[in-house]
């Protein structure tokens, strides 16, 4: 027995001997990869000894011992080594952009719909050579960068990438790495335009509902619906554009136009025909929907909150799922007189970036329901951070996106990794191309009969960019497609805040 167990010693032992000659003489090559001669470097071969003596060839143990290994990534040596973008048509023009890594490993993120996309771009500088697995770290170093709205889409756009960097690394889906999930698929409500007419409208609900099982939808209720109509608003020829209508965007080259005016500064007011004429609108989709199905409400108009009182008042009997965004979401404190008033729950945070400032509304319980946009609220962790803090107090999470599939994705890690939860907005429904855009690893669907699937095994986001489709959607005012951006590789500045 002795001499058995001798052998077999000295043959693994030989057989380690040569593995480790072989190894050296790979890494010794000068056409030895960077990535393959760190993976020969640091990968362990322990435990090959004892699964020779259980009768394992040398073949045998080193795919067993390394077949849970990357070959192209061992985390700790990851460094970002390049930003680019393709500006899509989605939304009017959002923009994906790629961040590249040393080891071959990419993450895709996604700048807010119809932002700058050199939002993103200003921040390469400051993030090239650092390890995307970071996250966080890096994250605190670029947030002075960001703002409210679109001003954010920069830094919530990278931060998105990190991640899906980080899960591809270590192989795991983005929600594990926010803590685990609680829920295996998203609920969805789907943005239902306004129509030109009744059956228009119901075309397009029966089209969520019936076609594609969507379970909440959301209307917008918009004193634009009131035009033509004589004695239905106070005040409106006065912000009236050149077209007769009140622009409810605003006009980017007049910063004195109605919808670039804070609501509580136009003095536009309802009257009780226009009251009327709203509430037969919110009738008309109820009756066609039923009270099976919430329906949230949007875009009302630029007035103020007396207004906004009374309209929520006069729609409170179809039990809607919420008002959203009835006054500008800095103030807090008119947020909370609205939501004492009326009946029907209150949201805004669109438009909110970071916890910080959704703190005045959570804390004041100025509002039912939180909705952030993860591309503005700061990121996957950041959003999941606020829907946890809103937990505390009794607060809802319900999630506002109308992006691609990759801002839409980060949105479902994060929904399902927070409980509380209520639902996540889609808002290209309309487009037979837009799931199109990516292909899912592994092949999951990624929206099923009004759900969105939370990927359980793919690492990162779970996607992957169908690069013909992309070209195909370029938007038409750049058709570039991941060209180099090294214009913006050089720091030029000192961001420190403080001395």
């Amino acid at each position: 027995m002795k001499s058995v167990l001798k052998h077999i010693i000295a043959k693994n032992k030989k057989e380690e001997n040569d593995y480790k000659l072989a190894r050296q003489v790979e890494i010794d090559n000068p056409k030895t990869t960077d990535d393959r001669r760190n993976f020969l470097k640091k990968t362990a071969l322990g435990g090959i000894a004892m699964t020779s003596m259980m009768g394992l060839g040398i073949e045998d143990t080193i795919a067993q011992t390394t077949s849970k290994v990357s070959r192209m990534s061992a985390p700790s040596d990851l460094k970002i080594t390049d930003m680019r973008y393709a500006l899509t048509s989605v939304m009017g023009g959002t923009a994906i952009i790629k961040i590249e890594t040393n080891q071959g490993i990419y993450g895709l993120g996604e700048v807010r719909d119809a932002a700058d996309v050199r939002y993103a771009l200003f921040l390469k500088s400051r993030i090239l050579g650092e390890n995307p697995c970071n996250v966080e770290k890096i994250f605190k170093s670029i947030k002075q960068f960001g703002g409210p709205s679109r001003q954010a889409g920069g830094v919530c756009g990278v931060e998105m990438a990190l991640w899906d960097i980080c899960g591809k690394a270590y192989n795991v889906p983005a929600w594990q790495l926010l803590g685990g999930r609680y829920r295996d698929k998203v609920r969805m409500y789907a943005d239902t335009p306004e129509a030109s007419s009744p059956e228009e409208q119901k075309k397009l609900i029966e089209y969520r509902t019936k076609e594609q099982g969507y379970t909440w939808l959301k209307m917008d209720v918009s004193i634009g619906e009131l035009r033509g109509k004589p004695g239905t608003v106070v005040n409106s020829k006065f912000w009236e554009n050149d077209r007769g209508v009140l622009a409810q965007w605003g006009d980017r080259r007049n910063m004195m136009s109605y919808g670039n005016t804070m609501h509580p500064f136009t003095q536009i007011q309802i009257t009780e025909k226009g009251l009327d004429e709203l509430a037969q609108i919110v009738e008309n989709v109820r009756n066609m929907v039923g009270y099976d199905i919430p329906i949230s409400t949007d875009h009302y108009g630029h007035f103020d909150l007396n207004n906004g009182i009374r309209l929520a008042k006069k729609l409170d009997k179809y039990r809607l799922a919420w008002f959203e965004d009835m006054v500008p979401w800095q103030y807090h404190e008119q947020w909370k007189t609205i939501t004492e008033a009326i009946e029907t729950p209150t949201t805004t945070g669109e438009d909110i970036y970071l916890l910080k400032d959704f703190k005045p509304l959570i804390e004041n319980r100025s509002v039912d329901i939180i909705h952030p946009d993860l591309a503005s609220s700061g990121g996957l962790l950041e959003t999941k951070r606020i829907g946890d803090y809103a937990e505390e107090y009794g607060i809802a999470m319900a999630m506002h996106q109308a992006g691609t599939p990759v801002s839409f994705m980060s949105n479902v890690h994060c929904a399902a990794a927070t409980q509380n939860f209520l639902a996540l907005e889609h808002h290209s429904v309309d487009l037979p191309w837009w799931e199109d855009l990516v292909t899912t690893v592994g092949g999951f669907k990624m929206i099923d009969k009004g759900f969105a699937t939370v990927p359980l095994t793919a690492p990162g986001l779970g996607i992957e960019l169908n690069e013909d489709v992309v070209k195909e959607h370029l938007h038409p005012t750049d058709k570039s497609f991941f060209k180099s951006t090294k214009e913006w590789d050089e720091l030029r500045s000192h961001d420190r805040t403080y001395s």
